[in-house]
């Protein structure tokens, strides 16, 4: 059972973990804004979003190499990480119609990310041994609706400058940081690592427990990000074709911020089920929104958006499960370069999926586009079927 304290510290990590992604999607959030004002080709989507996620490939890829979240302090980690997070998301106001500034400040962003998503996975399995499908369940559901915040910035009526939006971003990441270095100390099951030795990750692959959900995130990553990414413009889709008024704001950060559900709604549901079932459950959910995207566009809005929102909450409801098993399952003296690592191949694989639909929505329907991401779903369920029947909650 929780104790009072762990309940606190809990809820501050979820809170921190808000503030901290909250800078992911910022360039995204008011990339309309900047093709308007500054006729930034219709390209840049993908690339502006590749940018944050190669900055935390490599981000990701320093901190597993070395060892930094096993060796140092994850508290402090997260601290100085949202500083640069902060900062780097900040310089992107010096001139915001460089487009080569924009891409280097999101390149940069996603390198201090590197020091806030997964280290706080890591505070909070160094905090929660049991459980922890519902710890982190709340965790990536922080993360969702930090991702999807910015969209929802530009609903307010006396917030339309794009300068004001990222400003208030960069300030919300700095409060996170602070909020772990000065309330979140390093957890009771934390274990350093006296020295980082890359046989420790591999050895961690090559148990089965461990390899078998890192495969299935590695699928359910080929689809989440490029989503995310594309949902603003799927809406906007939708009303061109059937000539209908829609906010693909609003109903970017609702589609989005629907994963928060999922997750931490997975988490609890998680403690009776099995982290397992329940990812497997996900992916099965999410995929089969792939396979019948072709056929959702000419729906009456209420139907569209109904499935939409049932495809945000499963997209990303499966993700904490994946990370609880990955934790639980991985050698305890490498787990923070374990998670980590896991977390960098995953990344890599959004900017396939990402620069494959930017690229492919050019040549084929927009309509059948999102077939592409079916594979995701389709190999994370298979390789997850094996560790069914010996699931634990």
């Amino acid at each position: 059972m929780k104790t009072t304290s762990s309940k606190k510290i809990f809820y501050l990590i979820v809170f921190a973990q808000f503030c901290g992604t909250s800078v992911w999607f910022a360039g995204n959030a008011v990339l309309p804004q900047l093709q308007a004002q500054y006729g930034l080709p219709s390209s840049s989507l993908g690339f502006l979003t590749s940018s944050t996620q190669l900055g935390f490939i490599l981000g990701t890829l320093v901190f597993a190499v070395t060892g930094i979240t096993d060796r140092l302090s994850p508290s402090k980690v997260f601290f100085i990480s949202s500083i640069f997070a902060s900062a780097i998301n900040a310089v992107m106001l010096y001139d915001a119609s460089s487009f080569a500034l924009i891409l280097l400040t999101r390149f940069g962003v996603g390198v201090a990310l590197a020091g806030i998503y997964p280290v706080g996975m890591k505070i909070a399995a160094d905090w929660n041994q049991q459980g922890l499908g519902h710890w982190l369940g709340a965790l990536v559901g922080a993360l969702v609706l930090g991702t999807a915040f910015p969209h929802s910035l530009k609903l307010i009526p006396n917030l339309p400058d794009l300068n004001i939006s990222i400003v208030v971003v960069s300030l919300l990441c700095l409060t996170g940081g602070l909020i772990i270095f000065m309330f979140v100390p390093d957890g009771p099951f934390r274990k350093p690592a006296s020295a980082f030795s890359f046989f420790g990750i591999t050895r961690a692959f090559a148990v089965p427990e461990f390899r078998a959900p890192a495969l299935g995130y590695f699928g359910h990553m080929w689809e989440l990000y490029a989503m995310w990414a594309f949902i603003p413009f799927i809406y906007e889709y939708y009303a061109e074709v059937n000539s209908v008024t829609l906010s693909a704001s609003a109903l970017a950060f609702v589609t989005i911020g629907a994963g928060a559900v999922g997750c931490y709604g997975g988490g609890i549901l998680s403690m009776r089920i099995g982290s397992s079932s329940l990812a497997t459950f996900a992916l099965l959910s999410s995929g089969s929104c792939c396979l019948i995207s072709p056929f959702l566009w000419h729906l009456p809005p209420a139907i569209f958006i109904l499935i939409m929102l049932f495809w945000g909450v499963t997209m990303a409801a499966d993700s904490p499960q994946f990370s609880a098993l990955v934790a639980r399952s991985a050698p305890a003296d490498v787990r923070g370069s374990a998670i980590t690592m896991v977390v960098c191949i995953g990344f890599a694989i959004t900017i396939i999926s990402i620069q494959l639909l930017a690229f492919l929505k050019t040549i084929i329907s927009f309509e059948y586009l999102f077939l592409i991401l079916l594979p995701g779903p389709v190999v994370g369920c298979l390789v997850m079927r094996k560790t069914l029947s010996t699931s634990t909650k």
